[in-house]
């Protein structure tokens, strides 16, 4: 067949349509010259290097989170506000200097011949121990903030832990189920093949498909629970999103078996905010003693030199000393003094309630342990083994005939029901864990 092409239609056409009708059109031998012939195209560019992944165990994420979480800079600027408010209430008063002129309109005295000028400093003293109840006031004001600090460590800490155990969740519910989309994916050619040889009827090769589906469908979804989790602790850890992390830690289990008296007396005495209500009420109870030292007035003391003109009376210089000392005849505080006494009251009752509150924590944490612990245990008692085992068994029994293709639906479904069940029961367990020692304020050993 002869070819031919009009070059005024290839004018017309779009670049790259105008190649594909110029390939289509041209022959071959014409086309391999004209290829020979033309310049060299630039080589492509080189694919971006891959970025290298960040190994993290689980104290390692806990390390990186306390350097460079924002929430706890934030908290921390917190303490350094505090710390400012202990230097001001360590300050002396500011003496109060002033200046002025001096003059005479008696006896046929005027500014011009018998005008002078003084010079006075007042300096304020505070009584009854204003400066040492402030100093303590905000000392205590500094403790019960830097105690709020290591609160937020502890809360965002047990975010941090339940975040890495959450991501490594995700990547054995994804290894589980794309080892069960690759075991159907196997089942599945065989059947396709018994199919058309007409070993099997349609109906269960469409149920083997449909299974095979479902699992697919359980990878994709663990892929996206795993890329949410990830994604969190890296806005945890402060990390950039196309960082990858690779975790390290070991997702198993570790009975723990604490000790619940020692932990209730370990949370009521050093957990951070218990410390930090008692710093409060300390605090407050500075403040009140401080509002009852106001009833008693500050003594003013200051002292001056005047000087006269020449022309002046016999005496142009003068000193003066003088003292100042408010009457509290009717302003003795009682309101401030009614504040601070209601202050008391109030952080007494936030601490009482703190501590309720951690003792309920302590014991929800501590059962919620025994529960998870003695699920995770009635798996590994031989449950988990069971369903891997049967699904096998059931398996090679299809392949010889012995069991039906409900039969073999039926156990993989167990089996993985059965995994996945393990894996929650796992993740609870660690979760409560982690729960019990924020309850309790410090890590539990083993």
């Amino acid at each position: 067949m002869r070819r031919c092409y009009r070059p005024e239609l290839i004018k017309l056409l779009p670049g790259s349509i105008s190649v594909l009708c110029l390939c289509l059109l041209i022959p071959p031998a014409v086309a391999h010259s004209a290829a020979a012939d033309s310049p060299a195209k630039p080589p492509a560019p080189a694919a971006s290097a891959p970025v290298p992944a960040l190994r993290l165990s689980l104290d390692d994420a806990v390390a990186l989170f306390l350097r460079q979480n924002l929430d706890l800079l934030m908290a921390k600027f917190g303490i350094e506000s505090a710390k400012g408010q202990q230097i001001t209430a360590r300050l002396f008063p500011n003496p109060v200097a002033s200046a002025g002129t001096l003059a005479s309109f008696i006896q046929g005295r005027t500014p011009s011949n018998s005008g002078g000028v003084f010079f006075q400093i007042q300096q304020l003293f505070e009584l009854a121990g204003k400066r040492g109840y402030r100093i303590e006031s905000a000392g205590f004001g500094t403790q019960s903030v830097e105690a709020a600090f290591e609160d937020a460590i502890r809360q965002l800490g047990f975010t941090v832990k339940d975040t890495y155990n959450r991501t490594q969740l995700a990547q054995r519910r994804l290894a589980l189920a794309e080892e069960n989309r690759d075991r159907f994916s196997r089942i599945l050619d065989v059947n396709t093949i018994r199919f058309k040889k007409g070993y099997i009827a349609e109906v269960d090769l469409i149920r083997i498909r449909l299974q095979f589906i479902d699992f697919q469908s359980q990878v994709i979804q663990s892929v996206q629970e795993g890329e949410t989790a990830r994604a969190d602790l890296r806005q945890l850890l402060r990390l950039s999103p196309v960082t990858v992390l690779e975790l390290t830690s070991e997702f198993d289990y570790k009975r723990i078996d604490p000790d619940i008296g020692r932990l209730r007396t370990v949370a009521l005495d050093a957990r951070p905010d218990v410390r930090a209500k008692r710093f409060i009420m300390s605090q407050r109870e500075a403040d009140l003693r401080l509002a009852k030292a106001y009833r008693i007035p500050d003594l003013t003391v200051g002292a001056g030199y005047a000087v006269q003109g020449p022309n002046g009376p016999d005496n142009p210089g003068q000193a003066q000393l003088n003292f100042s000392l408010p009457v509290p005849l009717f302003n003795r505080n009682q309101g401030g003094i009614m504040q601070a006494e209601v202050a008391v009251q109030t952080a007494e009752a936030e601490l009482s309630k703190t501590l309720n509150q951690v003792e309920n924590e302590v014991d929800v944490a501590y059962k919620n342990l025994l529960q998870s612990r003695r699920l995770v245990e009635a798996f590994l008692g031989g449950v988990l083994d069971d369903a891997r085992s049967t699904f096998t068994i059931v398996e090679r029994a299809y392949e010889r005939g012995g069991a039906t293709i409900l039969d073999l639906l039926d156990a993989a479904r167990t089996s993985r029901t059965i995994q996945q069940n393990y894996f929650e029961a796992l993740f609870n367990y660690q979760r409560n864990v982690i729960q019990l020692e924020s309850a309790v304020g410090q890590e539990i050993s083993l």
